[in-house]
């Protein structure tokens, strides 16, 4: 019975559980504790399963600085890594996470065993690891309502579906019927900046004698942080005597976090003596508000830059000088505004005053130096919102029949905004503020699983099945008019038959348009066998086998094999071998976006278009007619499904006080799913024009849409939006990886006082990848950002005390060195060293159940490798750092356990 009871918890964990039974769980050692992933057996221990499992308590996430998730896990799980994300588009808002080296897609992410829903979001600026990835948003689950979060570091794409390739990570939320906690913290960063509050409460309410009802809630805000420095070119600026520009002009540091509300409910109660039903589900919601990259007064395309004009007229002259450019709000015979006004002065950094208010003068003529003469640097963010309920049965039928049926609905959506830019097309007619439009994410699950437990002999065999239903939607919302409008200034006409060189939609990230607006879905099903044999005392075995159909991607079977073998009662050696696959998502195979990033030491609009669509099509057959002409013979890129085969070997070792478990794992991941390198779109138009007859005259894309447009070759409404696109994105399947590693977690309980308790956590994780099979399609320095920008070392040594009514904790944190191409620009390479950091923390029980803590996050304040290359974009430190870049963080707190 009791293994037919674990069976029901590793599909749903929900149990009716005394506040004591909780307590022991969160007290256990984490070797010890019991588990219910990646194992169908009532009695598994984190150290006694045929593949490594990581236990992090819910004590262990509340009692730390941090408030978020991710962050927490960087300390907790050696081979899980999240960055700061500053001025990096939506993954701001939804930071993505690596887990043993490989994409956040790669991850599946339960709670209480349920599979978690997406993000909206799609990392498309991913520091190359993670470009193109759209995982769920584990920042959405409140810490304090976690009983057990449980790591398994083994591909189980066989047990648990599409995505488990680099493991599982399961939420298990708590389900105390009585008790709970109240507690409240500040703190802020020893630079003064990143202030930040949270207050957080759980309680578990009794449902008659059979049930519980759990709660949890958290609420918070952060400040931003700034580790910049002044931008070389705008200092210049300031210096020949703008004294519009901002200092710093451009600031790199955490985002404003606001009104971050997170809530969790758990519920169950038992309908008859084996039957239970069962329902958790979450609301969350915040606003993110970072910045972006400066738009400098003098140079930036499609705003402010201008042609080569006489320094007297302000009239164009190839021989003359650079100019801020001017728009002839009549737009309908030439001559009517000088093309520019001269930049004179101090290194040509100063508009010519006489032009500038001649210019201004007159109604008929426009430049943005009139609205931003100091330049400017937009604001972006969005409005995250995020949902889901589950409910089920489960129990037992027929005696001897287990079952768990269930469903569960989850939506996440993202609104983004844009403000302080312009849309330079529309004059001086722009808003300064958009609303671009957003993302969101739907999904719908159905599960139903079956298992019974069979005598044979003195052994048993535990047989597994069942089936799964799985759909998702996902939309692109479409933004206001002035986002992604094609005003007056970039429209052809007559007498500017390419427009007058000003860039239309919202400058940095433009809005989506009608027709890129719309729904995708995917849908999934599944069916699958699991057995676990304990035949005899010394051995357990487990084999897996999974059949899944997509709608767009085919089918695919999958399968695990595993063993674990005991030498004594205190020596297990196991191993696995696995297959494994991940799917395209709906967003990543129909995604529309264009962003700007830094491209060889310029601003440059980059679009992401699906393979299928009008400009895809375009640089589809660029890429595989240019390369088969090159002797290549590239075929033209697809975007299918990925495939992984992984295995791992491994001892554990349980010495009484001393636990430890040593794996070794390797994975090797075919035709991996991306965002490719982008590829030049104005090369593309071009060959476009050459291969269909058309004399093209215009190099830029705005002038080529409009010939070829004219010419009959496209339709220019296909390419709303996106006249100003200098490069160009998609997803596809470009290359293979070979991820291997090691991963050693050791816990001791160290008997230094009579009276005391203390208790010690060494973990070290090796990851090592290598690209293999690149095509065209990835740039040299993507390769290096997927084999370097982790580091390859990371790991942590974690001593905890508790004496009377004090407890103290003390953590050392290894981060191995890494590689950054700075800006994504590989002509910017950083080397950055290794460095350690130390977290404490030091807690003492005024009165029963009251506990004050003070506690310090990077405790010497250390920071990461210095910029060489600050000038450029002001960024003072390496903006990839694995453990981040705003140096030490302080806090205290108060909590009431009840």
């Amino acid at each position: 019975m009791a293994i037919r009871t674990a069976f029901l918890c590793s599909a749903c964990s929900v149990a009716v559980a005394t506040p004591v039974l909780a307590q022991e769980a969160e007290s256990a050692e984490p070797a010890q504790a019991i588990i219910v992933t990646g194992t169908r057996q009532s009695d598994r221990s984190a150290a006694d399963t045929v593949a490594p499992v990581d236990v992090v308590s819910g004590a262990e996430l509340t009692n730390q600085a941090d408030s978020d998730i991710g962050n927490l896990l960087r300390v907790s799980v050696p081979s899980f890594n999240v960055g700061t994300q500053p001025i990096s588009d939506a993954a701001t808002l939804v930071r993505p996470a690596n887990l043993r080296g490989l994409s956040p897609d790669n991850t599946l992410v339960l709670v209480n065993g349920k599979r978690m829903h997406r993000a909206a979001v799609i990392t498309f600026l991913g520091g190359g690891i993670s470009d193109g990835s759209q995982g769920p948003d584990i920042s959405t689950i409140p810490a304090i309502a976690i009983k057990q979060l449980e790591v398994l570091r083994d591909g189980a794409s066989s047990q648990y579906g599409s995505d488990a390739i680099a493991g599982v990570m399961n939420f298990i939320l708590k389900d105390d019927a009585r008790g709970g906690s109240v507690s409240g913290k500040w703190g802020s960063t020893y630079e003064g900046d990143g202030d930040n509050y949270q207050i957080a409460a759980n309680i578990g309410l009794p449902i008659t004698d059979a049930g519980f009802l759990n709660l949890s809630a958290e609420y918070g805000e952060s400040n931003a942080t700034s580790r910049s420095v002044q931008r070389t070119d705008a200092a210049a600026l300031i210096a020949a005597g703008n004294t519009a520009v901002a200092d710093p002009a451009q600031i790199w540091g955490q985002p404003n976090v606001n009104d971050d509300f997170k809530f969790y409910a758990n519920f169950g109660i038992d309908l008859a003596q084996d039957i239970t039903l069962y329902a958790f589900g979450n609301y969350a919601e915040r606003n993110v508000d970072g910045g972006f990259y400066f738009r400098n007064p003098t140079n930036r395309g499609g705003v402010y830059a201008g042609p080569l004009v006489d320094p007297a007229t302000g009239f164009a002259d190839p021989a003359g000088v650079a100019s801020i450019l001017v728009g002839d709000l009549t737009n309908t015979t030439t001559g009517d505004c000088p093309a520019g006004i001269p930049l004179t002065g101090t290194n040509g950094l100063i508009p010519d005053a006489t032009i500038l208010a001649a210019v201004a003068a007159d109604p008929n003529c426009f430049s943005f130096v009139e609205l931003f003469p100091g330049g400017f640097t937009p604001r972006f963010g969005g409005d995250l919102k995020d949902y889901s309920v589950a409910a089920g049965l489960r129990g037992q039928l027929f005696g001897g029949l287990d079952f768990d049926l269930s469903y569960r609905h989850g939506k996440n959506e993202v609104n983004f905004f844009i403000r302080n830019t312009v849309n330079a097309s529309l004059g001086p007619n722009t808003p300064t503020e958009f609303n671009p439009g957003g993302y969101s994410q739907k999904e719908n699950l159905f599960n139903l699983d079956i298992g019974h437990e069979i005598t044979v002999g003195s052994g048993s065999v535990y047989v597994a099945a069942g089936a799964e239903y799985r759909d998702e939607t996902f939309t692109t919302i479409a933004g206001d008019a002035a986002s992604f409008a094609l005003g007056p200034l970039a429209q052809p006409t007559a007498a500017y038959p390419f427009g007058q060189g000003f860039s239309t939609s919202s400058n940095g990230f433009g809005g989506f348009s009608t027709n890129a607006a719309g729904s995708a879905k995917e849908d999934n099903k599944a069916a699958y066998i699991d057995v676990e044999a304990d035949l005899i005392e010394a051995l357990t075995l487990q084999a897996a086998v999974r059949y899944e159909d997509t709608k767009s991607f085919g089918n695919t079977t999958t399968w695990k094999l595993g063993a674990l073998y005991r030498l004594s009662d205190a020596f297990r050696v196991r191993g696995t071998y696995s297959t494994g696959f991940h799917v395209p998502t709906a967003g990543q195979a129909n995604v529309v976006n264009v962003t700007t990033q830094f491209s060889n030491g310029m601003l440059q609009d980059e679009g992401t278009f699906p393979l299928f669509s009008a400009a895809g099509l375009i640089v589809s057959d660029f890429i595989s007619d240019t390369t088969a002409n090159g002797g290549l013979g590239l075929a033209r890129p697809t975007l299918g499904p990925e495939k992984a085969d992984s295995f791992t070997l491994g001892v554990a070792g349980d010495f009484g006080d001393i636990t430890f478990t040593l794996d070794y794992f390797n994975i090797k991941l075919k035709d991996r799913i991306s965002r490719s390198s982008t590829i030049n779109f104005t090369d593309a138009l071009l060959y476009l024009a050459d291969r269909e007859g058309v004399a093209a005259v215009s190099t830029t894309t705005a002038g080529l849409l409009a010939e070829l447009d004219t010419a009959g070759v496209i339709d220019r409404g296909d390419f709303t939006g996106f006249e100003d696109l200098t490069s160009f994105a998609f997803f596809n399947n470009a290359f293979d990886t070979r991820t291997q590693g090691i991963d050693f977690v050791a816990n001791a309980r160290l008997r230094l006082t009579d009276s005391g308790d203390t208790r010690a956590t060494l973990a070290v994780n090796y990851t090592k990848t290598s690209v293999l099979n690149a095509d065209v399609t990835i740039s040299d320095t993507r390769i290096r950002q997927l084999e370097e920008n982790l580091p390859r070392w990371k790991g942590f040594l974690n001593l905890t005390h508790e004496q009377g009514r004090f407890r103290g904790l003390l953590r050392a944190n290894y981060f191995g060195d890494f590689y950054e191409a700075h800006l994504d620009d590989g002509t910017l390479p950083i080397d950055a060293g290794a460095r350690v950091t130390f977290d404490a923390e030091l807690g003492y029980e005024v009165v029963d159940g009251f506990e004050l803590a003070v506690g310090a996050q990077n405790l010497l304040d250390t920071y990461p490798t210095r910029n060489p290359y600050a000038g450029i974009a002001g960024a003072e430190y390496t903006v990839t750092s694995p453990f981040g870049f705003n140096g030490g963080t302080y806090y205290v707190r108060a909590r009431y356990q009840f």
